[in-house]
């Protein structure tokens, strides 16, 4: 009886739908109409699963300094938390898609909703540095599962005729994660460490196993989908994606050139990635269609949305980075992550609202925009800035990170669907590479120009301090009174003023190596801005001319 429970349990149930209730595609549930409440109810099972699969590497990645400390682990180590979440992370889809299409959509949200709470829950109790790991990778490869869980949950929220308004929510929300996680988990972290953390993401990850066992999806349509290249190609895009994530992850913390295993990981990851494409450009039902990957309209979104996750890093490393420097942490930024968090609920109500399938490439073109007018205004920054001087930039910056992701995404899989049902994998998997490469590449490059800029601008400002300048002896005259009631020895005082005239010093370096990211972030959404209005003029003349040429009015 048991055993016939558990079964009924985990197995896709067999449903018998209308026609136009069928799945669009293998793999993804079917389309029946829902009663209010049973719409409400997956509405806020799929906000949950959003918010959870975003919180998974948010509450790391915006603790790592408070992580580090309480886990005893130094600034590399601790990197490698984020990074190993992205290293699995970023291919698993291409394996997940083919499981849902083969197994159902029930033991898919089962078995991954289960491991990850398993795997969450044995951390508490061994918690090295090996664990921590352990734990970050599969918290990636649960992530996309629930991600893509909570994608169909919204999807199945709203009418049939709004299902594309649902794809920019369902996308959006796990977005918003990052500013939420901002604002509580001081208080998980003042509460009992890391612990609570992960305790608080074990109690998210139970919540959405219990919902998701009590409200399922509708059924989806099977097939037989694994191939035994599927394994093969997915072995060296993995892995290769894998190193190259590490690389991006570690770089700039051990410096590209000093770190020899960064030179072999692009030297073995190269080869396998190519290894790859080939495999899969000669078969006749490939994971990668790299024909249809290499097409110019999809190298086109490749290059527009690379360009928009490296500029929306403006926020999540340079903003944040900046007001670090300049001394504000997590507990005194609340009320700027309280903004950010609601204009990035803003910016999918908006992209929802406002979607047009026939002008997708607007919204897309307006979000990097509106980038490059944040980016430099926040370039004008001093040592004397602080957050609420960055409200608006900021706002604008949040705003356009959710309100660019629907459009984005229905853009290349409208494009899929045309060229056929098949290409949907390829098109998830180069959008999971784009998003996950593109924002840790984006930190990677920013965060290398500015260590860059930082040294050069330090160097500028020491050769300026001359001892004989009488602003410069009033300064340690006055760097050293500060500190004379608790030092005794006069030399040691002198000592001590210069050492608090170079802490200023490297401060405003700081600040005007982070003006300066700023300001290449704002170039380079400038440059994308203008190469898309580019695009949508010369669409619209060819547009005409074609239509001029068949005789019809423009």
């Amino acid at each position: 009886m048991l055993v016939a429970r558990l079964k009924q349990f985990f197995v896709e149930e067999h449903w018998t739908f209308a026609e136009h209730e069928r799945p669009a595609l293998p793999g993804s549930p079917a389309s029946p109409e829902h009663p209010v409440a049973r719409r409400t109810a997956y509405a806020a099972i799929g906000t949950l699963l959003g918010i959870t699969g975003g919180l998974g590497t948010a509450l790391v990645s915006v603790n790592t300094t408070a992580l580090q400390g309480s886990l005893g682990l130094d600034p590399a180590e601790i990197a490698w938390l984020p990074t190993a979440y992205v290293m699995t992370n970023v291919s698993v889809n291409l394996l997940l898609i083919k499981f849902r299409q083969q197994y159902g959509l029930r033991p898919f949200a089962m078995i991954f909703l289960g491991l990850y709470a398993a795997l969450t829950l044995a951390h508490l109790f061994v918690h090295g540095f090996g664990s921590a790991i352990a734990v970050r990778a599969a918290s990636g490869m649960a992530g996309a599962a629930v991600s893509s869980l909570a994608l169909y949950y919204i999807m199945q929220a709203l009418p049939a005729k709004w299902r594309l308004k649902a794809v920019a929510i369902g996308i959006g929300i796990p977005q918003c994660a990052t500013p939420l996680a901002r604002l509580f988990s001081p208080d998980l972290l003042a509460a009992s460490e890391w612990r609570t953390l992960y305790l608080f993401e074990l109690g998210l990850a139970v919540l959405c196993f219990a919902a998701v066992s009590l409200l399922r999806l509708p059924p989806t349509e099977r097939r037989a989908a694994f191939e035994p290249l599927d394994f093969v190609t997915f072995t060296l895009f993995a892995g290769a994606l894998a190193l190259i994530a590490a690389v991006l992850g570690q770089g700039r913390i051990l410096w590209w050139t000093e770190a020899a295993w960064i030179g072999w990981a692009l030297v073995i990851a190269i080869p396998m990635l190519m290894a790859a494409l080939v495999i899969e450009h000669g078969r006749a039902n490939p994971l990668l269609n790299t024909r249809w990957l290499g097409s110019a309209d999809i190298v086109r979104f490749t290059i527009v949305t690379i360009m928009a996750r490296v500029v929306l890093s403006e926020q999540t490393y340079a903003a944040v980075g900046l007001l670090n420097v300049l001394g504000q942490n997590n507990d005194q930024l609340r009320p700027l992550f309280a903004i950010i968090l609601l204009t990035s609920i803003a910016g999918v109500a908006a992209s929802a609202i406002t979607l047009n399938v026939q002008k997708l490439a607007h919204p897309v073109m307006l979000s990097i925009g509106l980038v490059a007018i944040a980016a430099y205004l926040d370039s004008h920054s001093t040592s004397l800035t602080r957050a609420p001087e960055l409200y608006l930039t900021q706002a604008l910056i949040a705003f356009a990170a959710t309100f660019f992701l629907g459009p984005s995404l229905l853009f290349g899989m409208t494009r899929a669907l045309q060229a056929g049902s098949g290409h949907i994998i390829s098109f998830i998997a180069l959008f999971g590479v784009i998003n996950s490469i593109g924002g840790l590449g984006g930190s990677a490059m920013l965060g290398t120009y500015q260590s860059i800029r930082e040294k050069a601008h330090s160097a500028a400002i020491v050769q300026t301090i001359d001892p004989t300048n009488p602003i410069v002896t009033q300064r340690l005259g006055a760097g050293s009174a500060a500190v004379g009631r608790v030092v005794g020895d006069p030399a040691l005082r002198t000592a001590e003023g210069g050492a608090l005239l170079s802490q200023t010093a490297t401060r405003e370096a700081n600040v005007l190596a982070f003006n300066d990211v700023f300001r290449l972030i704002a170039l380079l959404a400038a440059a994308t801005t203008a190469y898309l209005l580019f695009l949508l003029i010369r669409r619209g003349w060819r547009e005409r001319r074609s239509a001029a040429a068949a005789g019809v009015p423009a």
